[in-house]
């Protein structure tokens, strides 16, 4: 190799080694960035009520939150202190459903945690109210679960079960793991 061959190659490995860092480090903080950005909710709302509908334009169910932070990029909402409201089909009577968190999935599967409660908004059906510390609902069939200590109340009785699977339109629910059952007749 010639002195000038050298000369250019040893001027090309010294403009690459003193650039090497600064290219090295301009790719880690584009890559933290991104990471960052990520993990902040794309906007955040306070007292915010929200309502959806079906694909046939009815109303699916509507939701109230004290604090709500919308993560686009990672596919769900945060609610803290949500209060949900699930219309069934042909008119029947809603639900409703508080919670201290909850999130909310692209999916329409809502998640809820702490102090949950699921009422029924008609006070004479068979099943009044739901409580748990976590439950799912998906809210397209309206199905719920959870596998957590669940207390069912309804107008005679009381049911403590280790979870649950339900249905809220037709109102069939199978207790996981059956705990006790307490009836009072008219009460």
């Amino acid at each position: 190799m010639s002195r000038l061959g050298i000369s250019i190659a040893s001027l090309f490995m010294l403009v690459l080694l003193v650039y090497m860092p600064v290219w090295m480090s301009e790719t880690d903080n584009t890559i933290g960035q991104t990471e960052e950005d990520v993990l902040k909710p794309a906007y955040t709302a306070k007292n915010i009520t929200t309502t959806l509908y079906d694909d046939s334009g009815s109303l699916n169910h509507r939701v109230f939150a004290q604090t709500m932070e919308h993560y686009d990029q990672l596919g769900f909402v945060l609610f803290q202190k949500p209060e949900y409201t699930v219309y069934l089909n042909q008119g029947q009577t809603p639900w409703q459903v508080t919670a201290n968190e909850g999130t909310l999935y692209n999916n329409n599967l809502i998640e809820l945690e702490s102090k949950v409660r699921v009422r029924n908004l008609q006070s004479n059906e068979f099943v009044r109210t739901i409580e748990t510390d976590f439950i799912k609902i998906n809210l397209d069939d309206k199905t719920l679960f959870s596998d957590q200590p669940v207390v069912i109340r309804g107008t005679e009785f009381v049911v403590n079960s280790n979870g649950i699977k339900g249905d809220l339109s037709s109102q069939q629910y199978e207790l996981i793991d059956h705990v006790q059952t307490t009836f009072s007749p008219g009460s």
